[in-house]
């Protein structure tokens, strides 16, 4: 029997496939309908749901860990280039630890570089070969990085690679480059991402399943013992 667990803040499932490739049996937890998560979903505030589950001592005994991705965009580099613009969304990640803390299990927090992780992780495409084709540019990699605070050991993987052209997977609308070779483009998105079943605004705010890969194979060691 695999062990569960609980994708908070889970948008689509990003996150949640590469736990699932590393093993794990998956519940996704988002305020918002999901109707493309690759898993069981429950639609609730994600911190009322962990907050109500520990009180419910049978359910929590099937709880192996739990993966938050608190919105990013307090702390994302867009929203800091506009005055005022942080404040008009929510800061969730102290919340977020607190209840993880609370919970007993362990944890893994995920966000945007400048986000307030305690001695977080840092991914990037390069670290897992996230490469593809694109129209009139030819090859490309994906530089998304990502942050990874854990309650448990997890390695840096290493320098970072930034030596092929960076295929943006960003913004809700279509670019310039978008706009002039089309489905070449949201293929390759797709491909770097290692994400087919999105539409293009939930691909934007997702995590590469490679990343969440990684870490769930030391939090499988981890939980092993």
């Amino acid at each position: 029997m695999s062990l569960l667990l609980l994708d908070l803040f889970c948008g689509a499932g990003g996150a949640a496939r590469g736990y699932h490739d590393a093993g794990f049996t998956v519940i996704g937890v988002d305020i918002n309908p999901q109707p493309r998560y690759p898993y069981q979903f429950v639609q609730a505030d994600a911190l009322q749901f962990i907050e109500d589950l520990r009180t419910l001592e049978w359910e929590m005994r099937f709880l192996a860990a739990i993966h938050a991705s608190p919105p990013c965009q307090h702390y994302s580099a867009m929203s800091r280039c506009r005055p005022g613009l942080t404040a008009k969304y929510p800061d969730l990640i102290e919340p977020a630890r607190e209840q993880l803390i609370k919970s007993g299990r362990p944890y893994v927090i995920e966000n945007v570089e400048g986000a307030p992780l305690v001695n977080p992780v840092t991914l990037c495409g390069s670290h897992f070969n996230l490469e593809s084709e694109m129209p009139g540019i030819g090859r490309v990699g994906l530089q998304r990085h990502r942050l990874f605070e854990t309650s448990f050991p997890v390695p840096d993987p290493g320098p970072h690679d930034h030596f092929l052209p960076p295929v943006q997977v960003t913004g809700h609308g279509a670019s310039e480059h978008h706009r002039a070779h089309g489905k070449g483009e949201a293929r390759a998105s797709r491909e770097v991402m290692g994400i087919s079943w999105m539409r293009r605004d939930e691909l934007c705010e997702s995590v590469p399943p490679a990343y969440t890969a990684y870490i769930g194979q030391y939090l499988m060691e981890h939980l092993n013992g």
